[in-house]
């Protein structure tokens, strides 16, 4: 059996010490406000040689009104996806339910039956690519395969 061992000895410190830093990586704002990060190695990091920004919220861009949409007014599969998990964990955190309940005690099949009668308060909203967004009701939405 062995004795124990003192693990101070065999730690290498990585990258210098410097404790701003986690894994290499510097984040820097540019004029525009754009954070923008880099690999102290030259950018051949886990990040594979790619730049990346991370956009401030606060400068997000401009709504578009609902009479000025411009995406398609049928519910995306993974929006049906993202909304029927979100709803359900909802429900399973003890959220009101929106619906008359059957005997339905499954919260993925009581989201499933408020998406069907259109009741699921939650509004999703689409990026475009100029970084506006629309944002569409569930109601406003066609839903198929139901």
């Amino acid at each position: 059996m062995e004795e124990d061992r003192d693990f101070d000895d065999e730690y290498e410190e990585v990258g210098g010490g410097d404790d701003d830093v986690i894994g290499g990586a510097d984040i820097v704002a540019d004029e525009d406000g754009t954070q923008r990060g880099n690999m102290e190695d030259g950018g051949q990091g886990d990040l594979g040689g790619d730049t990346f920004a991370l956009i401030n919220p606060s400068s997000g861009g401009q709504a578009v009104p609902k009479d000025k949409r411009i995406t398609t007014p049928f519910m995306t599969k993974y929006e049906r996806a993202r909304i029927l998990g979100t709803r359900a964990l909802q429900i399973s955190m003890c959220a009101p339910v929106m619906v008359e309940l059957e005997g339905e005690t499954d919260p993925l099949q009581i989201a499933l039956k408020e998406l069907k009668a259109r009741k699921i308060p939650i509004i999703i909203r689409r990026y475009l690519p100029d970084g506006s967004y629309e944002d569409w009701e569930i109601n406003e939405l066609v839903v198929q395969d139901m």
